[in-house]
């Protein structure tokens, strides 16, 4: 699998403004050795976007993980764009530890791409997880996401 990461960011960029008005930078869009895909993306530390704790609000953490889970759609699932929209169906958040300065999510799919395709080949509207940690740079879990997302097909 060939992905081009700074299409991917470009192109959620563009898709989701309030992850611009965020601040969100990508640091990473890669295959993973099962073949599954790995997003990586960043929240820089900024006292506008703090919390009454002094660490990001809770919002800016669950956009930056929905962000990174985003990324592993477009970069799993950008060539059947043509045929289906992908949408996240529901979002489980846990808030582990206070986070404090910069924080990076690192999503990675649940699912292998060719049992998801398999599924929308058939025309049926697969569901798959995304899987996300939060954290420090230091490298401590500050919270955990999953996004389950599906890929509607185009009528």
């Amino acid at each position: 699998m060939s992905i081009d990461s700074r299409q991917v960011a470009a192109g959620l960029l563009e898709a989701v403004p309030f992850a611009r008005t965020l601040g969100i930078e990508f640091v990473e869009v890669a295959p993973e050795a099962a073949g599954g895909v790995r997003a990586v993306v960043r929240l820089p530390d900024d006292p506008a976007h703090h919390n009454h704790v002094g660490g990001p609000h809770a919002g800016a953490m669950f956009t930056l993980g929905e962000t990174a889970s985003g990324a592993v759609v477009l970069a799993a699932f950008g060539q059947v764009l043509d045929r289906a929209v992908p949408l996240a169906v529901t979002a489980t958040i846990r808030y582990l530890k206070v986070a404090v300065g910069p924080v990076q999510a690192t999503a990675r799919l649940g699912r292998p791409p060719a049992d998801v395709l398999a599924e929308l080949d058939a025309g049926t509207r697969p569901e798959f997880p995304v899987e996300v940690e939060i954290g420090t740079e230091d490298g401590t879990v500050t919270s955990a996401l999953t996004v389950i997302w599906t890929l509607r097909p185009n009528r």
